[in-house]
């Protein structure tokens, strides 16, 4: 069974959040991304919550800006500072360190900082289709190929980005799903989940964006090309798994190559005909090599 409750946080943030399992257990954090919502965990929180997956303690918060957690008006209130004090918040509640750190696109942005800035929080990193950081910057800065699938950045940036995504019931945000070669397992119940969390908290989703330098370069604003970043804020030194969908049309293979220079520890797990949303598309799949990684 799910339970949601919120978690006040000491800094003045409270994060609204999904669990299964026990208290009293290991636990295990997973991290959702754009335009998600923490409930596309459940199927994973349920499997490890069972005594012959684990019998782990199951956490997914909404990120601040999401469903009902805190969502802070400045936009400034979205830097990935803030997004790693949260969770490194939220895990010394439940109880650090992690066994492991799940998580998937911005979700995953949250988790390799963490797991770069405060290691210790968490014993094992599992990341699902979400690009580390050195090998983002230098796709966005040198890949055509790259700037081109990463354009929608630049237009979540718009100030009237959330008008036009609420457009015709969502049409733009669900396209997101069916243009990046998924969408069969777009239920209507699951799109209605999706529509709650929206019409509570799209600002919070595109703010993420508008808080980050991280996107295409343009004749106006640099972008990512401005940005150096030192390799000690590039190296994760814990057990990583990273799990990638093969047919990402927004984060292509290239973004997995020279992975190792960074994490001494890695496995890396291609996985062919699967898209950004495996998550949904191959849940089982996705429990699977989580388990076998824990194990």
């Amino acid at each position: 069974m799910i339970e949601t409750y919120l978690q006040a946080l000491p800094h003045g943030i409270t994060l609204s959040c999904r669990a299964a399992g026990a208290r009293d257990r290991p636990v295990l954090m997973f991290l959702h991304g754009f335009p998600e919502a923490a409930f596309i965990w459940d199927e994973l929180l349920a499997h490890f919550a069972k005594p012959e997956n684990g019998g782990f303690r199951c956490v997914a918060p909404n990120l601040r800006g999401y469903e009902r957690s805190s969502q802070p008006a400045e936009v400034a209130a979205y830097r990935a500072k803030h997004l790693v004090e949260d969770i490194a918040a939220l895990i010394a509640i439940e109880g650090a360190p992690l066994e492991c750190l799940v998580a998937h696109d911005w979700g995953g942005a949250v988790a390799w900082n963490l797991a770069n800035q405060r290691a210790h929080l968490t014993k094992k990193l599992a990341i699902v289709n979400s690009p580390h950081p050195g090998t983002f910057l230098r796709e966005l800065k040198t890949n055509p190929r790259q700037q081109a699938a990463s354009a929608y950045m630049n237009f979540l940036i718009r100030p009237d980005a959330e008008r036009i995504l609420r457009e015709d019931d969502y049409r733009r945000v669900f396209a997101f799903f069916a243009n990046g070669g998924g969408g069969a397992w777009l239920t209507d119940d699951l799109k209605q989940q999706y529509r709650e969390v929206w019409d509570a908290s799209l600002t919070g989703g595109c703010n993420y964006y508008r808080a980050s330098p991280v996107r295409p370069p343009r004749a106006d604003d640099p972008g990512a090309a401005a940005i150096e970043l030192p390799r000690s804020m590039l190296t994760v030194d814990i057990p990583t798994l990273v799990l990638w969908a093969m047919d990402d049309v927004a984060l292509p293979p290239e973004l997995i190559d020279g992975l190792e220079d960074y994490i001494p520890q890695l496995t890396l797990e291609k996985v062919e005909g699967a898209t950004h949303w495996i998550i949904h598309e191959r849940p089982a799949f996705v429990a699977e090599r989580i388990g076998a990684f824990l194990r």
